[in-house]
């Protein structure tokens, strides 16, 4: 519960290493402060662990595979994006598979399935697609729109013409 809290906090701020200082409270814990540069020398005496080595073992492991933004990385073809659309309890693709949904026919292709607190990246097409769920997809534009109710707007920030996800 302590390290869920502080890895929330340190993500809420954007931040890869982070001192976060936590209390003990009835209610579970509770965030004090967040240090985007913390001190490190009394935890490494506390607990006999070279944290700092371990940031930057981490750090070098992570260079090759950086964060990014795919909307921000991909060079779309005009015509096609990245959206990420929420599937709505009486949306046509809830309840049921990646491949009986027939997006790949759409010409869209699912990226990512968030569920809550889980991402399910590049689903097979068994994979079920459940209210709730958050599809990060790359496709064709009117595709993608089609997928978005009158007056909703995706991820993407595009306002989009009736369908059935959201």
């Amino acid at each position: 519960e302590y390290e869920s809290a502080a890895i929330r906090a340190a993500q809420v701020l954007g931040l890869r290493a982070a001192g976060v200082d936590l209390l003990e409270t009835g209610a579970g814990p509770q965030i004090l402060e967040v240090n985007s540069s913390p001190g490190l020398k009394g935890i490494e005496q506390i607990t006999g662990v070279d944290i700092a080595a371990a940031i930057i073992s981490h750090v070098e492991e992570q260079a090759a595979f950086p964060d990014v933004d795919i909307r921000q990385r991909l060079t779309l073809k005009s015509g096609y994006a990245v959206a990420e659309l929420t599937v709505a309890s009486n949306s046509p693709l809830a309840n049921t598979t990646v491949s009986a949904a027939q997006l790949k026919d759409r010409d869209i292709l699912v990226l990512n399935i968030l569920r809550g607190s889980i991402a399910i990246p590049n689903p097979r097409g068994s994979q079920n697609i459940l209210p709730g769920d958050i599809l990060v997809c790359y496709g064709s534009t009117q595709s993608l729109k089609e997928l978005i109710p009158a007056g909703r707007k995706s991820r993407a920030g595009k306002a989009a013409p009736p369908a059935g996800a959201n």
